[in-house]
């Protein structure tokens, strides 16, 4: 299975905060190989769509580490060159640390 496989579609899911935000699961772990792949899915559910928050759920991303970082940050291009952002939801402490080793803390925003 390749790492872009390891990665869910887009749910249909919404969070109970902001009714027309979509939520994706992410499950790892993220390979550099993937990021495209991720990318390009992320294009394909906000093009022609109304700009909005993505809201991704990284608790499945249990062991981050600099790749996982790196994803979310060209997720976070991704979504915002579309007029949209993305925020996270249920980030364990390893990802915090590494987000605020990074400087993103203020560019990924938790839910």
């Amino acid at each position: 299975m390749s790492a872009v496989d390891e990665v869910p579609e887009p749910s249909e899911r919404r969070p109970g905060q902001d009714p027309d935000a979509a939520v994706w699961v992410l499950a790892g772990p993220l390979t550099r190989a993937g990021v495209p792949e991720l990318c390009a899915r992320l294009r394909d559910r906000l093009h022609g769509g109304e700009p909005g928050w993505v809201t991704c759920d990284v608790a499945a991303l249990t062991d981050p580490d600099a790749t996982t970082v790196e994803a979310l940050a060209r997720l976070q291009l991704t979504a915002r060159r579309l007029g949209s952002r993305i925020r996270l939801r249920n980030a364990c402490g390893r990802l915090l640390g590494l987000l605020t080793l990074a400087g993103l803390r203020d560019v990924l925003p938790l839910e």
